[in-house]
């Protein structure tokens, strides 16, 4: 079996498996083996479905045999965070509570891969209903870091990241609802995107907050994440939060001349409402260089602070998650991991006047994002504060101590993409975020990749 093919692009591969130079079966035998050498150190995966994967990847070579096209995913291996819904096989949430849930159904982006043809490789890991913190208390153990075993490689879709970064699949799907596709992007340095709100569908993805949940990919590089958004973006009438009117979903970032597009960039979310690791700046500084040196126009924006769009997120993310899960924790608390408890108890303290004026900050910051993006075509800020913490230091209310830099888009809905742009003095991947407006994924793949061809972050990957 040949080596490295986890670290072809799904470009690549597709082309060798549309010329029949590869198999999908030896593709996919190649990340299975991978599953079996390299999960047990970093907990990527829950459930790993070898047997379908198989049946998967020769139902992929009988078609592209015989002339059959389903498109750029088909034979490509990919995996799904354990919130979505995957018929016949264990969707578990990473709760006890669902542990033994096996839904009739596939989620509609489940579908939407599989009738694009790829394999699924499993189930992956996340934090308690994508609401909780890394545990020890609950079905499995959490993700750990591929750059290192100690190392928290962020949430809620923390699997999807180490995943992804640890070459165990050549894509993943994760949830953004504060920051959860982002966050791990950035620690695991890989590629996330949080698309528009509702231009991809939430059906029969265990919900967390109705008003502010997202669906998105991971991947290794921009034109992969594009390659997949392609395939699962989309109206869906059973989705309220959808988007009745989308564009051409033919997305490419292969166009890499940014000359006059105008970038706004936030400095103060991660050097003045915070502040930052020395090599965030740095890394930050250097990408505003970078774009500057390919002819893109750099602006300073001013926002409200980080803390108001990071209270205008939790709270909604906190009372409609108590909405959700309340009459479970009642009949069955011991089902919950004590951090899920915790964090449900935290939110019952939430007021109805609190939710509505949310809700009313939440308008007023999308009209000031909004107002920002009549001056600008992007905005760009940094992703996290530093390199990635000790699992074992990460807090039980992390994401209210210290407010994340993610939020800000969730709250606006708009398209958000982490891009690695750096490494820390103690090697680990550093990332920064490109925001576009609602419904531009384009201009964020635009510039996403630019900047990638332009650096050689993206080559560097974890010594596993």
């Amino acid at each position: 079996m040949r080596e490295n093919l986890h670290e072809l692009s799904i470009a690549e591969a597709g082309s060798l498996l549309r010329r029949r130079e590869l198999s999908s079966e030896e593709l996919t035998r190649h990340f299975l083996d991978r599953i079996e050498a390299i999960n047990p150190l970093i907990c990527a995966y829950v459930t790993p479905t070898p047997e379908r994967a198989i049946v998967d990847a020769r139902r992929a070579d009988k078609e592209i045999a015989a002339g059959v096209d389903l498109g750029p995913l088909h034979g490509i291996p990919l995996a799904l965070k354990d919130n979505i819904d995957t018929a016949g096989i264990r969707t578990t949430s990473h709760s006890h509570l669902h542990a033994n849930r096996i839904p009739d159904e596939d989620a509609v982006v489940a579908k939407r891969l599989r009738a694009g043809g790829s394999v699924l490789l499993g189930k992956l890991a996340l934090h308690e209903f994508a609401f909780a913190g890394p545990a020890w208390d609950l079905p499995f153990p959490p993700a750990r870091n591929p750059w290192n075993s100690e190392r928290f490689s962020g949430g809620s879709s923390s699997g999807s990241g180490a995943a992804v970064a640890a070459g165990l699949a050549m894509a993943a799907l994760g949830t953004d609802t504060a920051g959860s596709i982002r966050f791990p992007a950035t620690l695991c340095g890989v590629t996330g995107l949080k698309p528009t709100f509702g231009r991809v569908s939430r059906t029969g993805i265990v919900p967390l907050s109705y008003a502010l949940d997202h669906c998105g990919p991971l991947t290794w590089s921009v034109d992969d994440c594009a390659t997949v958004l392609n395939v699962i973006a989309g109206h869906d009438p059973a989705d309220a939060g959808s988007a009745p009117k989308q564009a051409s979903k033919s997305w490419s970032p292969r166009v890499t001349d940014v000359r006059g597009l105008r970038i706004g960039h936030i400095r103060h979310f991660y050097d003045g409402d915070e502040k930052s690791d020395p090599s965030v700046i740095d890394a930050m500084d250097d990408a505003i260089r970078v774009f500057g040196e390919l002819g893109a126009e750099i602006r300073d924006v001013t926002l409200s602070s980080l803390h108001d769009y990071s209270a205008c997120c939790m709270t909604i993310m906190f009372c409609e998650a108590l909405a959700i899960h309340e009459a479970d924790l009642k009949s069955s608390p011991e089902k919950f991991g004590a951090i899920m408890r915790d964090r449900l108890a935290l939110a019952s303290l939430f007021s109805a006047a609190d939710l509505a004026q949310a809700y009313r900050l939440r308008r007023q910051l999308a009209a000031e994002v909004a107002a920002a993006f009549s001056d600008v075509d992007a905005l760009v800020t940094a992703g996290f504060y530093g390199p990635a913490p000790r699992l074992e230091n990460v807090e039980k209310f992390y994401l209210l101590k210290k407010p994340l830099l993610t939020p800000p888009f969730d709250v606006t809905g708009s398209p958000a993409m982490s891009v690695r742009n750096g490494v820390s003095s103690d090697g680990m991947p550093l990332g920064m975020q490109i925001a576009g407006r609602p419904f531009d994924e384009t201009t964020v793949f635009q510039l996403a990749h630019a900047y990638e061809r332009a650096t050689n972050w993206h080559d560097m990957r974890p010594p596993l």
